[in-house]
């Protein structure tokens, strides 16, 4: 993946005067709880709102099975946004935190059914394993609901340390990944 065009813009901390680079990121996001499209569109409008995120591209609408989920779980509606920032990597993450609770996100148990998931899957290069961030998503080469839609806004995109999305794509399951017409998500 590359940085923007652009690589510097002033930063909003007039305190230091400090530049940051603007990198492109992905965001993956998923809902199996409730009114699942309206979640999704409620997503990247927060995203679109957040200062310094420029929102790019959002892929159509995918339904998807559960992975790793309880029995009986519904099936996911997912989406890829692409988007510019400015934002560290950690402020990002607090960020998609943040949408997720304001969507009455409630972590219970690993892969629980969910009323919103806001993964950050890459940002620009950056490498990141701590107790609180893993770049590039640990999962994202192995996901279907992740790798279809990115490779449908960004057929150059690729993961750090992995490989293009358009390789990987050809290592994993797509069969229940499917795109819903009749859905759209607005900016």
């Amino acid at each position: 993946m590359t940085e923007s065009p652009t690589p510097y813009v002033l930063d909003a901390d007039t305190m230091t005067g400090g530049m940051r680079p603007i990198r492109q990121g992905v965001i993956a996001i998923g809902s199996n709880l409730g009114d699942r499209h309206a979640r999704l569109q409620g997503a990247v409008s927060a995203l679109e709102d957040t200062p310094e995120v420029q929102v790019v591209a959002i892929s159509s609408v995918y339904e998807t099975e559960p992975v790793g989920a309880p029995s009986g779980s519904e099936k996911f509606l997912n989406a890829v946004v692409l988007i510019d920032t400015t934002l560290t990597v950690h402020t990002l993450l607090d960020r998609a935190l943040a949408i997720e609770d304001a969507f009455g996100r409630e972590r219970s148990e690993p892969n629980a059914p969910r009323t919103l998931d806001v993964d950050v899957i890459v940002v620009g290069d950056r490498v990141a394993d701590d107790e609180s961030l893993q770049l590039p998503h640990p999962r994202a080469h192995e996901r279907g609901f992740v790798l279809v839609p990115w490779l449908e806004v960004d057929p150059e995109g690729q993961i750090p340390g992995q490989g293009f999305v358009a390789d990987l794509i050809g290592d994993i399951d797509t069969s229940g990944v499917v795109k819903r017409e009749d859905l759209e998500i607005l900016l």
